[in-house]
């Protein structure tokens, strides 16, 4: 199968923005006071779910675009301003799976049309009516943050490479050559203000690529320019609690596992796996040389990625290879949910792919077509949105509507990002400074 055959396999999706006359309704205005009124809506609901992919990731509004002619299997979905989109489904079917796939779930004898479904009968409507409505006070919702508001820059002196800010102290770490600053509370809200603390390197040489908090936000770990990856402690006062002998000169990036027992190293050509608990090396795996540029772990696999323009997924027990992509761009960072049932991975080109780890479910999200150089992804710990830097510009995107919540744009490259585990703060690192954006809901 050739590259362009199966980049073509990927379901395209776009990104939309909310209408102006929606986006100054309240939220509680979405609900009926008049309970005939909501249980049709509901039964209208329930019928359209049943037309659409099962999963977490059940992409709604008007964010589906299909460029694949001749698709096997179309749909044609109602959007909220109730026009139509056509939405084209394509998996990676093996000969077996397809044998065994059910003839009732396949599309009807016109090319395009999927298999009619029956309507809600009469009973089903009756006892729908008869549901009282939901009390407003009742209904849970998402929170997406609606914009962000730059409340601080903080003065590191270098290039910031790597940052991770903690959701539980409000301590920010800048990462870069011969330092890492610490940053309190009161720096994220100010211009210029001093760090708390500056912890200085024994070879002024080191320069850290890559950091990551550890669940508890009580220890950071580190890697980079060195022989060496670096675990500190950060409370009371940081300091370094171990230092694990690395066998390659340069780790570009870092993964955790959930449970923090697991740490993956990634350097050209291999992968160190760490078991961080007893600070001992587990393995090291080797992986494509030019397909090592970044690492992320989700469940009981691991991904790698890089100049190759391959995304690989091994199984993190057997450690034999489990998946290949062929994304046609080189992959610049890969990240996943906190449910870890989907991976997203950054490409050259701007855009985004979406993966889910055990389904064959494959999304591209497009954005302008536009060659970069820093291509950086976060996943807030809530899990209903995520941001993305592409080069100086960010874009914050609702989950799993793919709706723009805000972008914001830098005078310089961003080198990297992240997001406090209470989704109160983004931290953007660039060129000897970093800035800070409060997240409003």
């Amino acid at each position: 199968m050739s590259r362009e055959k199966e980049e073509d396999l990927f379901s395209i999706l776009g990104i939309y923005d909310e209408p102006e006359e929606r986006r100054n309704v309240p939220e509680s205005s979405g609900i009926s006071s008049q309970s005939e009124h909501q249980a049709q809506s509901q039964a209208e609901g329930a019928y359209e779910m049943a037309q659409q992919s099962p999963g977490p990731w059940t992409w709604h509004g008007p964010i589906y675009q299909e460029t694949s002619p001749g698709t096997p299997q179309q749909r044609v979905l109602q959007t909220p301003d109730g026009s139509d989109l056509q939405a084209g489904w394509l998996s990676e079917v093996e000969p077996e799976a397809a044998a065994e796939v059910d003839p009732s779930i396949l599309p009807g004898p016109e090319c395009g049309q999927p298999c009619p479904s029956p309507p809600p009968s009469e009973e089903v409507w009756s006892l729908l009516r008869a549901t009282p409505p939901v009390p407003d006070e009742v209904v849970v919702r998402q929170r997406v943050p609606r914009k962000s508001w730059k409340v601080g820059k903080v003065r590191h002196g270098k290039n910031v490479y790597a940052i991770a800010v903690s959701g539980l102290t409000h301590h920010m770490y800048t990462c870069g050559r011969s330092y890492i600053k610490v940053w309190d509370e009161s720096a994220l809200h100010a211009f210029n203000k001093a760090p708390r603390a500056q912890l200085d390197f024994q070879d002024h040489q080191s320069r850290v690529l890559a950091c990551k908090l550890l669940p508890d936000e009580q220890s950071l770990i580190t890697g980079g320019l060195s022989r060496s990856l670096t675990l500190w402690d950060l409370a009371p006062t940081p300091r370094v609690r171990a230092q694990l002998a690395s066998t390659g000169p340069v780790c570009y990036s870092l993964a955790l596992s959930s449970n923090a027992q697991i740490c993956l190293a990634c350097f050209k050509g291999f992968v160190e796996i760490w078991d961080l608990q007893n600070q001992i090396l587990i393995r090291r795996h080797e992986v494509p040389e030019y397909g090592s540029r970044c690492v992320d772990i989700a469940g009981n696999k691991f991904w790698t990625g890089g100049e190759d323009t391959r995304l690989y997924s091994w199984d993190l027990r057997s450690y034999q290879r489990v998946q290949e992509y062929h994304l046609q761009k080189e992959i610049l960072s890969i990240t996943h949910d906190p449910s870890e049932e989907w991976v997203l991975v950054g490409l050259r080109n701007s855009d985004t792919i979406v993966l889910h780890t055990h389904r064959r479910e494959k999304f591209k999200v497009v954005f302008h077509n536009k060659y970069i150089v820093h291509h950086n992804l976060k996943f807030a710990s809530c899990g209903s949105y995520f941001v993305t830097t592409r080069d100086e510009s960010i874009y914050c995107l609702a989950v799993p509507s793919l709706q723009r919540l805000f972008q914001a744009k830098e005078s310089a490259d961003i080198l990297c990002c992240d997001v406090s585990s209470d989704n109160q703060y983004l931290v953007t690192g660039s060129k000897k400074s970093a800035t800070v954006y409060q997240l409003l809901y």
